[in-house]
Parts: structure tokens; sequence; C-alpha cells
């Protein structure tokens, strides 16, 4: 059945979302746009609190502007080499992990994708990501790399998407931002990306798409987030523009494995640094994104909320996370930018 002359702009696929209101043609269309893109919201988006929160591995966040949730919760494959891919990530579904994160940059989307379809696991229920991190040369070129990179996801067949597309990098330009961001918007009005987002945007760089997104603000930033690099900058604007925070590096690379402050914490709590740096960034509002290709470490890593033992639960009772003089002690470590291994944002 067509629409209806002015109803508000919704498409034919259960995926499609509306345009924003701005780009509607009439008072009712624009009064529904708003209303979708606008919900009533908690008091943030990121549940940020130096206190301990009831987290689980099933936990999740509200999607700005959309209706879908994210699980708090990631799994990183950066460079994953594509013969021990698959296996990681099957590794960490089974054991409850539901949110993988790739790029074009990693080599591995197709990898991820055939883990999903290995593992048996509804794709329903598993959130997946991937960025673009150069434009094409042209908005069709850049559509159809972002579009080549759905299909590596989840199959040739119609119906195919991907849960949240990032732009990796600014540093093309603000015309290959701009090339990128409209391929990616074109491909939520398709109904093949659900989300779309920025990865190492500074708050400028963001203010900057607002002269042509339709899609705006991006409903996620991907920074480099732990201890050392807070970015405390970038991360209070995300939270006053509703967009949700997500963590990459939260390990560190394993380098502040050392640190005085980490160890006596770890200690405190019987738990690994490794799983004290992901239950900060938890705590935090953020969604961490730790990395490993190790079986043991994959199924730590997952084990943030007590409780140890096996299976998908990763532990649903016991340790309640650390205290608000816990995460006090791992503020006080911030450097600025100087605690950046990988990258901080430029927010002029």
């Amino acid at each position: 059945m067509p629409s209806l002359p002015g109803a508000p702009q919704s498409h034919l696929h259960p995926h499609h979302q509306l345009l924003p209101a701005e780009y509607q043609t009439t008072d009712e269309a624009r009064a529904a746009a708003d209303e979708y893109y606008n919900p009533p919201q908690p008091s943030s988006t990121n549940m940020s609190s130096s206190s301990a929160e009831k987290l689980s591995l099933t936990s999740t966040l509200p999607i700005p502007r959309s209706t879908y949730t994210m699980p708090r919760l990631g799994f990183g494959i950066y460079r994953s080499p594509t013969n021990v891919c698959v296996k990681s990530c099957l590794t960490a579904l089974r054991s409850g992990y539901r949110h993988i994160d790739s790029a074009q940059f990693y080599g591995n989307e197709t990898e991820m994708g055939e883990a999903v379809r290995q593992s048996g696991i509804p794709r329903s229920e598993i959130f997946l990501t991937t960025k673009i991190l150069s434009a094409g040369g042209s908005p069709e070129k850049s559509y159809q790399k972002c579009l080549d990179s759905v299909r590596k996801i989840d199959g040739e067949e119609e119906g195919g998407y991907v849960d949240l597309f990032l732009i990796h990098s600014p540093s093309g330009g603000k015309e290959a931002v701009r090339e990128m961001w409209q391929a990616l918007e074109r491909l939520v009005e398709e109904g093949k990306v659900r989300s779309v987002g920025v990865s190492n945007f500074g708050k400028g760089q963001i203010e900057g798409m607002k002269a042509y997104a339709k899609i705006w603000p991006p409903q996620v930033n991907q920074i480099e987030l732990h201890p050392w690099c807070q970015q405390r900058t970038i991360t209070s604007y995300c939270t006053s523009q509703e967009i949700i925070i997500q963590a990459y590096c939260p390990l560190v690379r394993n380098l502040k494995a050392h640190d005085k402050t980490l160890l006596a914490l770890a200690e405190k709590h019987r738990k690994s640094t490794g799983q004290i740096l992901i239950r900060y960034c938890l705590q935090k509002g953020w969604v961490p994104l730790p990395k490993s290709d190790t079986e043991e470490r994959i199924l730590a890593n997952r084990d943030v909320y007590g409780g140890g033992g096996g299976g998908a639960g990763g532990g649903q009772g016991g340790w309640e996370g650390l205290e608000e003089g816990d995460m006090e002690k791992l503020d006080a470590l911030d450097e600025g930018s100087e605690g950046a291994i990988v990258e901080a944002v430029r927010n002029e």
C-alpha cells in the first residue's frame, strides 16, 4: 500500500528510519519525525557514575534517536589475523559477548560475519560494527565501499545490515568526511545500516558536520579511553549531545600492567588489572572494546561482573564493582593527551 500524502517518510523496509523533521514537508510529518528522534530520555544517555552500578553481560544502552540498543561490553578485533579471527569471535560469542567491533582497515570484516553465521546465534541478537577509513573519491564510490562492507559482514542477500557504521577518522579532511557521512546516511535510508557515528572526532569536527548532515549529532563517537587518557573535553561534549562514547584501547595494550595504583586495586578486588580497567570504563558510562585472540583473556575480559564461573553468563553475581574511592584514584591517573598510546582527538 503506498504512503498517504503528507505521511512522514518511513520507507517500506522495517529497518529504515524517518528522516529528521527539517526534511519533512508537512506539519504532521515533522511532528512524527520529531517524536521519533527525540523520545523521552533518562537523565543521561551515557550512564556515567563513579559508584558501582548493577551491570551484567547483557546490559545495553539505548542508541539515541533510534529504537535500537547497544550491548555495553564489546569485543574488539583490531588487526586480528584472518586465520585466527573466526575462532576468536566464536570464543567471544559462545562466552556471552554480543557486540563485535571491526573496520575496513582491520581486514577481517568477512571473518567477523563468518563467525556470526557459524555461531548459530540469531543475527538479530548480535551487534556488529565496522568503519570506513577513507573516502572513495565520489559519493557513489564511498557508498559502494560501505556497501561492500555490509555484504562482507552479512552476506549478499537482501535484508543484510550492519548495526553500526562509523567514519574511522577525520584525517581525510572536511570534504572527505562529508562524502563518507552522506554515503552512510544513504545506507541508513536503505535499511542496510541501523546506526551511524564517528571515531577519533573532536568537538569542532562533530560541530562541523551540522551544515550538511541529515543525521546529527552522530549516534556514537569511538575514541581512545583509559585512566591515563580520559579525554574529558570530548567525553563531556558527547554526553551533553547524547552521543554514545565507545572506548578503544581500554586495556592500554597491557603497557600499564605494573602501575602501582592499578595493581593495588587489582589486589584489593581480587581481579586482574585488565578486569579493573574494563570495569572502570563501564562505570564511567563508556562502552569498552577490549581485544584479545587468547581464549583465557577473552573469557576473563567479560568476567567483570563478579561471580567467576564459566559459560555464557560471565559471572552475574558477586563483585559489586569499583567503589567511588577506587574510581577517584583511577581518575587521578589522567595524563591528558600525553597519555594516549594511539591518538587523542583535537577539539578546536
